[in-house]
């Protein structure tokens, strides 16, 4: 299933984008507010500014709002992801940066992907293979790096496994945030999962860790 695949009674397709992002956006807002179950379709109409007639001209069910808001969310991560990937410049730098990246990115958007992992569960089967193809393909572009930027620390047999790791130390920070955070910032988080990451790998980070 792709956005294309959700039907809609409406053919002109910038409307559909135009109407669809009004209704990610307000589904968003009161998804974490409420969460999903509690929220209905009228709710995500009125918050979306239209009428519940109107919302059911672009989208079958509440279903295939939380499956937009889903791939958003991914498509979000992956734009963020290609942005500061530079396999041009293969170096440890580069690793380095493309890491804090990801985590910055987690941080910003922490709210959103406990959203998604709490409420993909609530999707179609076929649903949810394609949201999850999405998280692996999003593992899938940190292992390049990997074996771009480190091709003689890891070994090609290691990289999906670290890949995963650097994936969800990332998301750890949304998820623990609340008690992360009393002990650390943002950097001083990132930093130490870097220092301890590289050491791991017996590569030297010549930035001192704070």
């Amino acid at each position: 299933m792709t956005q294309k695949q959700i039907l809609s009674s409406v053919k002109d397709q910038n409307l559909i984008e135009k109407r669809r992002n009004q209704m990610i956006k307000g589904a968003m807002t009161l998804f974490k507010e409420k969460g999903f179950h509690r929220t209905t379709t009228r709710e995500i109409a009125k918050e979306s500014g239209f009428s519940i007639g109107t919302l059911y001209e672009y989208i079958r069910t509440k279903e295939d709002v939380l499956f937009l808001v889903c791939d958003t969310i991914y498509l979000q991560v992956r734009e963020r992801l290609e942005a500061a990937i530079d396999l041009q410049d293969p170096s440890v730098e580069n690793f380095i940066n493309v890491v804090k990246s990801y985590f910055q990115l987690m941080d910003e958007m922490q709210e959103e992907v406990v959203i998604m992992y709490q409420e993909v569960k609530s999707l179609e089967k076929d649903t949810k293979d394609y949201v999850l193809q999405k998280e692996r393909d999003m593992v899938g572009m940190l292992e390049r790096v990997i074996l771009t930027c480190l091709p003689q620390s890891v070994p090609k047999q290691d990289a999906k496994l670290l890949a995963n790791n650097i994936f969800i130390q990332g998301q750890m920070w949304g998820f623990r945030r609340w008690m992360l955070q009393k002990q650390f910032t943002l950097d001083e988080y990132i930093d130490r999962q870097i220092h301890y990451l590289l050491q791991g790998l017996d590569i030297t980070n010549k930035q001192p860790m704070k």
